[in-house]
C-alpha cells in the first residue's frame, strides 16, 4: 500500500481555529495534572513514562493512517523538535514545576511568543512585526495581571531559570519543525517521542529518582491523560498548525493557557473569578486580537502583489 503524504491543501478556517483551540484548551489543564502526577511519581521519571507511552501509541498510529514515518531533512527537524521541546523541555518543565507555583511558571510560558518572533527572525522565517510584538506584550502584561497574587515571595533561583530555559526550548523546537519539510503530525511526534524519552531517562537516572512503575489510580492517572491528551492530542495538532499557520501566531497559545486554566478552575473547581482575573483575561485576548489583525493586515497587503506576479505583472515598489 503507498503510503500517503500530508496534505498540502490549505485547511479551512475553521480547522486550524479548531486545532488552535484544542491545543489551548489540552494545555491549559496540563500545567494542572503535572503538578499532581509530581505528588506521586518523580518527575523527570513521569516524563519519561510519558513518552514512552507516546511512542507505543503513535507508532502503530502512523502505520494505521498510511503515513510515512519522517525521513532526510524530515527526521531532522522531528528529531530536533523532540530533543529540545519533549526532552530538554520536559525535563526543565517537569522539575522546575516541583518548585515553583503554576502562576508563575504560566507568566514565564507567556514569553513564548517574544522568543519565538526573535527566532522567526533570526532564522529567516518571519521578519519582526511591531503590532505582532505590541500584541505579545500587551498579552504577557495580562497573564501577570492574572496571576499577580501567586508572583511574591521567594522563588528558588535555579527552578526559576530551568523554567525560563524550557520556555525557551519549547520556542526553538517550533522553529526547528517549521524550517523541515511539511510532514505527517503523527510521524513528527512518533519520533519526537522517541527523540526526547532517553533524555528524560539520563536526566531521572542523574536525579537518583525511583524509578518503580507506578500502580495506583494517582499515580498512573496523570501520566495517561497527560500521554494521551497532551503528547497524543495538543502535540499533534501543534505539528499540523506548523504546516499551515505562522509560528509566531501559533506560539500565542502560550498565553490563552492561563485564560484557559481559569476557566476551568471556575467552571470544575468552582474557583473565584477576581477582578484581577476579569482584567488580565482581557488583556490577553486584546493582545490576541492585535497579532491576527497584524497576520490579517499582512496578507491583505501582500495578496496585489501576489496576483500581480501570478499575472507576470511586476507589483510597484
Amino acid at each position: 500500500m503507498t503510503a500517503a503524504a500530508p496534505s498540502t491543501s490549505a485547511p479551512r478556517t475553521w480547522a486550524t481555529l479548531g486545532a488552535f483551540a484544542g491545543c489551548s484548551v489540552i494545555w491549559g489543564s496540563t500545567f494542572l495534572f503535572i503538578r499532581i502526577g509530581n505528588e506521586a511519581v518523580p518527575p523527570l521519571w513521569a516524563a519519561t513514562l510519558r513518552l514512552a507511552f507516546a511512542a507505543i501509541i503513535l507508532f502503530p498510529l502512523v502505520r494505521l493512517t498510511g503515513r510515512r514515518l519522517p525521513r532526510g531533512a524530515a527526521l531532522r527537524a522531528a528529531a530536533g523538535f523532540g530533543f529540545f521541546n519533549l526532552g530538554l523541555g520536559f525535563c526543565l518543565l517537569y522539575w522546575g514545576e516541583t518548585a515553583v507555583a503554576s502562576g508563575l511558571s504560566a507568566v514565564i510560558f507567556a514569553t513564548i511568543p517574544l522568543s519565538t518572533a526573535l527566532f522567526a527572525r533570526a532564522h529567516g522565517i518571519e521578519p519582526l512585526n511591531g503590532v505582532k510584538i505590541a500584541g505579545a506584550l500587551v498579552a504577557l502584561a495580562g497573564v501577570a495581571v492574572i496571576f499577580s497574587g501567586q508572583l511574591s515571595g521567594k522563588v528558588p533561583p535555579f527552578a526559576l531559570a530551568a523554567l525560563v530555559l524550557a520556555s525557551i526550548c519549547a520556542s526553538y523546537s517550533g522553529i526547528i519543525l517549521k524550517r523541515g519539510p511539511r510532514q505527517s503530525p503523527l510521524g513528527v511526534n512518533a519520533v519526537g517521542a522517541l527523540a526526547g524519552l532517553p533524555v528524560c531517562l539520563v536526566g531521572s537516572l542523574l536525579a537518583g529518582e525511583s524509578h518503580a512503575f507506578p500502580s495506583t489510580p494517582a499515580a498512573l492517572g496523570p501520566i495517561l491523560y497527560l500521554t494521551i491528551a497532551g503528547s497524543v492530542g495538543a502535540f499533534v495538532l501543534f505539528a499540523w498548525l506548523v504546516n499551515h499557520w505562522p509560528v509566531t501566531r501559533i506560539s500565542f497559545i502560550s498565553v490563552l493557557v492561563p485564560v484557559v486554566a481559569l476557566v476551568l478552575g471556575a467552571l470544575v473547581k468552582q474557583e473565584r473569578l477576581t477582578g484581577a482575573s476579569g482584567a488580565g483575561c482581557s488583556l490577553v485576548l486584546a493582545g490576541l486580537m492585535l497579532a491576527i489583525w497584524s497576520d490579517r493586515r499582512r496578507a491583505s497587503a501582500g495578496a496585489p502583489a501576489g496576483a500581480a506576479r501570478s499575472r507576470g505583472i511586476s507589483p510597484r515598489p
